[in-house]
């Protein structure tokens, strides 16, 4: 899924052939705008990354690269760092963190509503050891409950519309596994504050709610940089 690059904080702000005098959200507003009016709140990640392959659209989040918040996380885990067990990458878009996840040690699988932008992921990364699918957060494969050692969720619940907050954040922390992780990577905004249309970003109080269904947090970073707010979570099952 992810979403529009205000709410995905990329080292870069448009697709590397983009030209930089434009907008490079004007079409992921643009499709969102359309899927919202028609109520299919999910519809436009298809529309997006179908006119991307075409030409016709940027996804504004393509960098190329991990997530930066990723890679630091990854990094400060210690000698030999995270790796081991079996992983889940929520809203994988083009594929850069779930390749980066596997390259940690994970048997990774990867998913996102688009099957044009699970298409797309096996296209760029052929021979790829992670697992890409097309899956719905909201109406996941039954098997992948309580399943996954570490799951990723980098701005994807903020894609979505306020009140489908609560019900994504909860199918997100389903699939962690007893000893499991989770980590959340967002941006933040202040309680009550503007959230634009799309994305919502995440108040503390939204953020603290990824500790459901077993779930408890381990540790919440509000990073402020440039202007920006952005969160950093991660949160465990118990055994």
């Amino acid at each position: 899924m992810t979403g529009p690059t205000s709410g995905r904080d990329r080292d870069t702000d448009a697709a590397p052939d983009a030209d930089p005098k434009a907008d490079p959200d004007a079409d992921a507003r643009r499709l969102a705008a359309r899927s919202l009016a028609a109520d299919d709140p999910t519809g436009w990640f298809e529309h997006l990354y179908a006119e991307s392959a075409t030409g016709e659209a940027i996804v504004p989040w393509d960098s190329r690269t991990p997530h930066v918040l990723l890679v630091e996380w990854a990094a400060g885990r210690g000698p030999g760092g995270p790796g081991g067990g079996r992983a889940l990458v929520v809203g994988a878009g083009l594929g850069d963190d779930a390749e980066y996840v596997a390259g940690l040690g994970y048997d990774t699988v990867a998913f996102d509503v688009s099957e044009s932008a699970v298409r797309l992921a096996r296209e760029r990364f052929p021979g790829s050891a992670v697992d890409y699918r097309a899956a719905d957060l909201f109406d996941p494969p039954a098997g992948w409950r309580h399943a996954f050692d570490l799951v990723v969720e980098i701005m994807t619940v903020q894609a979505l519309p306020e009140e489908l907050h609560a019900r994504a954040t909860a199918g997100v922390a389903a699939f962690v596994r007893p000893g499991g992780t989770l980590l959340v990577i967002a941006s933040g905004r202040e309680e009550g504050g503007p959230a634009g249309a799309p994305p919502w970003p995440l108040t503390a109080a939204e953020i603290a709610a990824f500790a459901t269904g077993g779930l408890t947090a381990e540790t919440i970073e509000h990073l402020r940089d440039d202007g920006r707010h952005r969160w950093r979570a991660t949160f465990h099952r118990p055994l």
